[in-house]
């Protein structure tokens, strides 16, 4: 497997992940919260497409999913159009509500759709070039595709067991 097959297999893998979290919840069950601290299904699939959409596009040099696509209009969450969900707080988790699981999984499948699309195109030599500067040391490609991975990942586990909390109850 080659530089790029070996990454799309990774972020398909979230794919797979944040459909099966999200699949057949109702509204309040996308923004059931195991308590007035937790993260909700609906934040934490949005948060990690978010952060997957605003990383690549800038590694990429391209717009945001978000904004291209009509997707920010479509959500229309009380809060700033350049938000990813870093650092919110219990009350602006609890701002992130839908009216369907399709919104989800139709934002994140656009994302993902661009991912791969950049991803087909990545070779080794890619993984060194720096698409960071503000950190020190510099972040390159290979790093930041991992960060967004090991993120994406661990929300969407998050979103798996709030599910199975939430189909428990």
């Amino acid at each position: 497997m080659d530089t790029a097959g070996l990454l799309v297999d990774a972020f398909g893998r979230i794919r797979q992940a944040v459909h099966q979290a999200v699949e057949g919840l109702s509204p309040e069950g996308l923004a059931f919260r195991p308590d007035s601290q937790a993260n909700s299904i609906a934040w934490l699939v949005w948060h990690l497409t978010r952060i997957q959409d605003d990383h690549l596009a800038d590694a990429e040099g391209r717009e945001q999913t978000w904004t291209a696509g009509g997707w920010v209009g479509r959500f229309s969450l009380p809060l700033d159009p350049s938000d990813t969900g870093y650092g919110h707080t219990a009350d602006h988790v609890a701002a992130v509500r839908v009216d369907s699981g399709q919104l989800l999984t139709g934002y994140y499948d656009d994302v993902h759709r661009e991912t791969v699309r950049f991803l087909e195109r990545v070779t080794q030599g890619d993984l060194d070039r720096i698409v960071d500067r503000s950190w020190d040391p510099p972040v390159t490609l290979g790093v930041r595709l991992n960060s967004v991975l090991a993120d994406d990942l661990e929300h969407a586990g998050q979103a798996a067991y709030v599910r199975g909390l939430l189909l428990r109850r």
